[in-house]
């Protein structure tokens, strides 16, 4: 099987269902968000994020590909093979969240991004899951979508930050204090 089809070359592309729109869709912008966002958290398992991280980040590239999928299919189009984001998952991040900042310092001022490799991609990786919830917020202006992809993506992104502090945590890597004053 041939990886290239020739059916975007005139700037088009298909939705799940079939329906053709632009490559600068809305909706295509959104679950590319989600696409590039997956890749990255690539990028911090391969960079050696500790073993509880990079488990984390697993399950959380799999959801991903569910959000992508769910985003990428229209409201008229049913199918079984579309598993929705809901609750449950929602509270898994929220319970992650917690159970990694509980044994974090208090956090008493903001920080800079960066650190170790792994706390800096997660950095990354977070400003892009705020890019990926922005154009989910446009999406659903316009389009009805599980406001769940929503909550999912918010929570992410706090995950992500303090997964990032984590990373500095267990690596002995310090924080560094953002000062308002060069």
């Amino acid at each position: 099987m041939k990886i290239y089809t020739k059916t975007g070359d005139d700037g088009n592309t298909s939705l799940f269902g079939g329906e053709r729109v632009k490559k600068n869709n809305l909706r295509i912008e959104a679950y590319g968000s989600i696409d590039e966002l997956n890749a990255s958290l690539g990028l911090v398992i391969a960079n050696k994020a500790s073993k509880e991280t990079s488990e984390i980040l697993e399950f959380l590239q799999n959801t991903l590909f569910r959000i992508g999928a769910e985003l990428a299919t229209p409201e008229n189009v049913k199918s079984n093979a579309i598993i929705e984001i809901s609750s449950e998952e929602i509270e898994k991040l929220e319970k992650l969240i917690d159970k990694f900042d509980s044994n974090l310092p208090e956090l008493k001022h903001f920080i800079l991004p960066g650190g170790s490799i792994s706390s800096s991609f997660l950095h990354f990786s977070r400003t892009i899951c705020r890019r990926a919830e922005r154009k989910i917020v446009e999406l659903i202006v316009i389009e009805k979508i599980n406001n769940n992809i929503l909550i999912f993506i918010n929570r992410l992104s706090d995950l992500l930050f303090i997964l990032a502090r984590y990373e500095n945590f267990v690596s002995s890597t310090p924080e560094k204090e953002w000062k308002s004053r060069g």
